[in-house]
């Protein structure tokens, strides 16, 4: 698999589930906002998310599938999430309707870069 390094440093925040999406959320290369009935759950740049909030989890980087992935391919994730998680490392995946994206603390990321290019996968 052909990865590539986005540029930004990410926050994973939780707001409540009724909670409008703030006017702070932000990025260029990626960000996502999902809610369920429990939760608002926001992944942007990190440097917009205001430092009083007090659940969000700072400091990760995403690597992201190079190309659209069609819908028929299988075992995508788990191609990359397996040599993450024997490397004993914590991911937070998403997928979009193109590709998918892979999000591991900064401090991980040399090993999680080790890991994924001694499966095979290339990263750039």
């Amino acid at each position: 698999m052909d990865l590539r390094l986005l540029s930004e440093t990410f926050a994973i925040a939780r707001l409540a589930a009724d909670a409008p999406v703030p006017a702070w959320v932000g990025g260029q290369e990626f960000l996502a906002v999902v809610r369920t009935r429990n939760e608002l759950s926001i992944v942007c740049r990190e440097d917009t998310v205001p430092a009083t909030l007090t659940e969000v989890q700072r400091g990760f980087r995403c690597l992201a599938v190079v190309g659209t992935l069609d819908f028929t391919q299988t075992g995508i994730i788990a191609q990359l999430t397996q040599p993450l998680a024997n490397a004993g490392l914590s991911i937070f995946g998403i997928s979009t309707y193109d590709t998918d994206h892979i999000l591991v603390r900064a401090d991980d990321l040399e090993a999680a870069r080790t890991a994924l290019q001694t499966a095979g996968h290339t990263i750039r």
